[in-house]
C-alpha cells in the first residue's frame, strides 16, 4: 500500500464518522478495494478490522406510550436505512427508575434516553452519568432556539451534554363537562377547591406537589421562605385526592375514562385527549403551573458517533415534526428558520416567538439543592404522615 492509499482510507473511516456515508455503504467501499488490490494486512486490513467492530447497535430509552411511538415511527427506521444500526428500544415510568438502572448497570449499557428538564438534565450531568457531545457531529444544531441550547449549557459549564427536543408545561387539566373556563382560572387554588374531592388526580412527584404548594400559599415555587406552609398545604390536599398518578398513561386514562374531572397534567397528554374526542380544558399560566425542555442526551461509556448521528437524524426539520406531531409536544426548533405545521403550531403550550417571555422554567440548581429533603417530605406525605 502507498502512503496515497492509506490517507484515501482514512478518509472514508473519517466520513463514515462523520455520518457522511453509512456502514454499509463504507463496508462496499473497502470490499471492492481489497479485491481489487488482494491485500488484508497492513493499514488496509486494520482499517477493515475497524470496520468489521463497528457498533451494531444503540439502545434508546423513552417514556414508552405515543412518545416511543413517535420516535419509533419516524425516527428510527430512518437512522438504521442510513447508517445500518439497529435501535434498540427501552422505556421506563419515571427518572428515579431510570436513574437507578443507569447507576447499576455497566457503562455502555444505556445510551440514549429522553432526559426531561434541566432539573434531570443536571442529575445525569453532576455525577457524570452523561456525555459531552461533539457538536460539530451535529450541523442540525443550528436549526434549534438559541434560548432552549443555553437552558442547558448554562447548567453545564458551557458544555452540551444533551439536545434540545421538544417542551412542554404542567398545568391544569379539567373536564369542561363538569368545570367550567372561569372556575379553571382559579389556577393553582382549584386544586383545593372542597367541591372536587373524590374527584381529583395528581401527580406523584415532589417537585410538581412542591410546586403546586407553592402556588396556593403565595410564594415562589424556586424561592420558597416558609417551607411548613407548603408542605402543609400538600397534606391538607391529600383528603382531595382519589390517586397520584405515576405515568402519562395512567392520567390519560383517568381522565378519559371520567374517573376524575380534575388533575395536574402535561400539555401533550392533554393534547391527546382533546384529538380523540374528550372535551378537556387546559391552563398553564405562571399561577398553574411550569414549563420544561426535554432532551435528548447520551450516557458516559456510549458509542458516541452513532448516538450524536441517531441525535442528529432526530432533530432534522422533516422529522422532528413528524415526531412532534405524534406525541404532542413542540419541537424545539427555531419558527423562525423552520416552517412548522399547523398541527404544532396548535398545541398547547406552544411558543410561536421562540422567545419563551410567558414561560416559568425550572431551575435545576434549586430543585437538586432541595431534592434530598423535599423527597423525604413527599413521601411522608403522600403515605399519610
Amino acid at each position: 500500500m502507498t502512503f496515497g492509499d492509506d490517507k484515501k482510507y482514512e478518509r472514508l473511516l473519517e466520513a463514515y464518522g462523520n455520518g457522511d456515508i453509512s456502514r454499509r455503504q463504507l463496508m462496499g467501499f473497502l470490499t471492492v478495494a481489497a479485491a481489487a488490490v488482494g491485500v488484508v494486512g497492513g493499514p488496509f486490513g486494520k482499517l477493515t478490522r475497524d470496520a468489521l467492530a463497528a457498533v451494531e447497535q444503540v439502545r434508546f430509552d423513552g417514556w414508552g406510550g405515543i412518545v416511543s411511538e413517535a420516535f419509533r415511527n419516524n425516527a428510527f427506521p430512518a437512522f438504521t436505512e442510513k447508517t445500518g444500526v439497529k435501535v434498540v428500544e427501552g422505556e421506563f415510568g419515571d427518572t428515579e427508575e431510570f436513574l437507578a438502572l443507569v447507576k447499576a448497570a455497566q457503562p455502555g449499557e444505556y445510551n440514549t434516553f429522553l432526559v426531561s428538564g434541566a432539573y434531570d438534565y443536571y442529575r445525569f450531568y453532576k455525577p457524570g452519568l452523561a456525555a459531552p457531545l461533539n457538536e460539530a457531529n451535529m450541523p442540525n444544531l443550528q436549526l434549534l432556539l438559541p434560548a432552549t441550547l443555553e437552558a442547558f449549557r448554562k447548567e453545564s459549564e458551557g458544555k452540551l451534554y444533551a439536545v434540545p427536543f421538544d417542551y412542554g408545561t404542567t398545568g391544569i387539566a379539567y373536564n369542561r363537562k363538569y368545570i367550567s373556563d372561569d372556575e379553571a382560572k382559579a389556577g393553582a387554588k382549584i386544586l383545593w377547591d372542597e367541591k372536587y374531592k373524590g374527584k381529583m388526580a395528581l401527580y406523584d412527584s415532589f417537585q410538581t406537589r412542591a410546586w403546586m404548594g407553592s402556588l396556593y400559599t403565595g410564594q415562589d415555587p424556586q424561592g420558597v421562605t416558609d417551607q411548613a406552609a407548603m408542605w402543609d398545604a400538600c397534606r391538607t390536599q391529600r383528603d382531595l385526592v382519589v390517586k397520584y398518578w405515576t405515568s402519562g398513561q395512567e392520567f390519560i386514562d383517568l381522565m378519559s375514562k371520567e374517573e376524575v374531572i380534575l388533575s395536574d397534567g402535561w400539555s401533550g397528554r392533554v393534547a391527546y385527549l382533546q384529538q380523540n374526542g374528550h372535551d378537556i380544558g387546559f391552563i398553564d399560566t405562571k399561577d398553574a403551573g411550569f414549563a420544561w425542555l426535554e432532551g435528548l442526551m447520551v450516557l458516559a461509556g456510549s458509542p458516541m458517533n452513532e448516538c450524536e448521528q441517531l441525535i442528529n437524524l432526530c432533530i432534522e426539520p422533516k422529522i422532528s415534526i413528524a415526531i412532534a406531531e405524534g406525541q404532542n409536544y413542540p419541537p424545539s426548533l427555531d419558527p423562525n428558520k423552520v416552517e412548522l405545521s399547523e398541527k404544532v403550531k396548535s398545541l398547547p403550550g406552544f411558543d410561536p416567538t421562540g422567545k419563551f417571555e410567558n414561560f416559568v422554567w425550572e431551575s435545576a440548581q434549586y430543585w437538586f439543592t432541595n431534592q434530598d429533603a423535599y423527597k423525604k417530605q413527599w413521601e411522608r406525605i403522600s403515605k399519610g404522615a
